[in-house]
């Protein structure tokens, strides 16, 4: 019977193209799957095969665990202090094994020996096309609509499989079984079974490729795709730069009477794509990604990573784009925050920004209100600036003599320790639940700890326009927030209904 194992080895390792080591792993997961049988659920079994003999030995193991999980499968686990009374230098995660009686090949059933063979060369028949495949370096998967497989297309390749999720494709895109398809290679995930190879059609990455492809001096380093945002199946934004002063960009990528650009579009169902200039310059990059609409002005505030972009009444709708389309896709491409305003609303911020800023320099710098103005008007809008700008650039004021100047950096230097000091007595109040809120940073807690916000509930209570006024958070990282908050609320109406 030994004799004859080996030989059915060579034979399907002759088959199949595989290596001996690999059918000899098949044969000891089939003995082991059957001996478990044989054993109490939860068992682990190993066996190992003698590569020349044929001969077989059989072994029941056990897993090391530290003594502070206690066991989770007493059939299978050994708490790490029991251990060392037979292996005194035995480590967690280590096992320990006994041998047992090998059940005889004949009793197996070959049918299910066989079937478990059989799935574990195919598994590594898969995982070398995997590997050939992946070798190649190719980014964008091309195959053959092959089947759908619970929502999800199936994309065959050769031999090789991909895997398009219906979340990655294109929205109202109706592909069918022998459709031809293009999609770009996200990642690999050996653990799903036949299609491993995770594709997407909606990701930024695509269009670039894709722009990779048809514009040949992006591939020879003349250009480069800086950064692209997606409204998959409608709309685009793409930041060109070119690298060679004597090559234009967007016309280039654009191509003779747009060749280049509407065979992207082609591919995308449709996609419109807007080529936006790249520019070092953050407003001047942020300008260009708004277009067609024109900007009045821009103010960038670089500590909120955000800018305040100002156009006419003409141009209120188009810089903001169908259901808020154009600015949305120009705040991913640039990565900045675009708060789109007419010129009467940023009037109105200005003189909102004023006052407060007017209010905090008479309160805490204890100066009258042409004192504040000057500092207003110098460009100063918070007392660290006061503080610690340059000795020099506020000894340039002509309003300001010397002593003036160091009496305001004293007086804004006094006012932040005790707003420091105040803030710590007020984190003290800040009860552990609010703490460990899942997407509270330090800085957001000191806010909301300002407001009076101490504790969770506190926080579940505010409405979304509440915390953004506190926050300065979107609407939509304030509703996360506050939803996050009040995840408890709901966890303890099921335990109450549970009971």
């Amino acid at each position: 019977m030994n004799r004859e194992l080996l030989m059915l080895v060579d034979a399907i390792s002759r088959e199949k193209n595989v290596e001996r080591d690999i059918v000899f792993g098949a044969v000891e997961l089939a003995l082991a799957s059957a001996t478990k049988k044989v054993y109490p659920e939860g068992t682990d079994i190993r066996v190992a095969v003698d590569r020349d003999s044929g001969n077989y030995e059989t072994f029941r193991r056990w897993l090391v665990v530290p003594d502070e999980a206690g066991l989770q499968n007493p059939e299978g686990e050994e708490m790490l202090s029991d251990a060392r009374e037979e292996l005194a230098d035995i480590e967690e995660g280590d096992y320990i094994e006994k041998p047992v009686d090998s059940l005889p090949i004949g009793r197996i059933g070959a049918q299910a020996a066989k079937q478990v063979i059989l799935q574990k060369i195919r598994d590594a028949e898969r995982e070398m096309l995997l590997n050939d495949f992946m070798s190649r370096g190719e980014k964008i998967f091309v195959g053959t609509v092959k089947r759908l497989d619970k929502g999800d297309l199936i994309v065959e390749s050769g031999r090789v499989e991909g895997r398009l999720r219906r979340s990655d494709m294109i929205p109202k895109e109706n592909l069918r079984s022998g459709d031809r398809v293009r999609a770009m290679i996200m990642s690999v995930d050996a653990t799903l079974r036949g299609a491993p190879i995770l594709l997407s059609r909606t990701a930024p990455e695509f269009m670039m490729e894709l722009f990779r492809q048809e514009v040949p001096e992006i591939e020879q380093g003349l250009l480069e795709i800086k950064s692209c945002a997606r409204d998959s199946g409608s709309r685009a934004k793409i930041a060109v730069l070119s690298h060679d002063k004597r090559v234009d960009p967007i016309g280039t990528c654009v191509g003779v009477r747009g060749t280049r650009v509407n065979a992207v579009t082609n591919e995308l169902a449709g996609e419109r794509v807007d080529i936006v200039l790249w520019s070092e310059d953050p407003a001047q990059f942020v300008i260009g990604a708004l277009a067609p609409a024109n900007v009045q002005s821009i103010v960038v505030d670089e500590e909120k990573h955000a800018m305040d972009v100002v156009v006419d009444e003409e141009n209120l709708a188009i810089s903001i784009g169908r259901g808020g389309q154009n600015v949305r896709l120009a705040s991913e491409l640039t990565g900045w925050k675009i708060n789109i305003m007419t010129a009467d609303e940023s009037a109105q911020k200005q003189a909102t920004e004023t006052d407060s800023a007017r209010k905090l320099f008479m309160d805490k710098l204890d100066v009258d209100e042409e004192i504040a103005d000057i500092l207003i008007a110098e460009g100063f809008t918070s007392l660290e600036e006061v503080a610690y700008v340059p000795l020099q650039e506020m000894l340039e004021i002509e309003s300001f003599d010397e002593d003036t100047v160091n009496e305001l950096r004293n007086r804004a230097k006094d006012a932040l320790l005790t707003m420091e000091i105040a803030r710590e007595e007020n984190m003290e109040e800040v009860s552990q639940n609010l703490r460990d809120v899942q997407g509270l940073t330090p800085e957001l807690i000191a806010q909301l700890t300002e407001a009076g916000v101490h504790t969770r509930d506190d926080l579940a209570d505010l409405a979304v326009d509440e915390l953004t006024e506190i926050t300065g958070q979107t609407p939509e990282e304030a509703k996360v927030l506050i939803m996050t908050a009040r995840a408890h609320w709901f966890a303890d109406e099921s335990a109450e209904q549970a009971q």
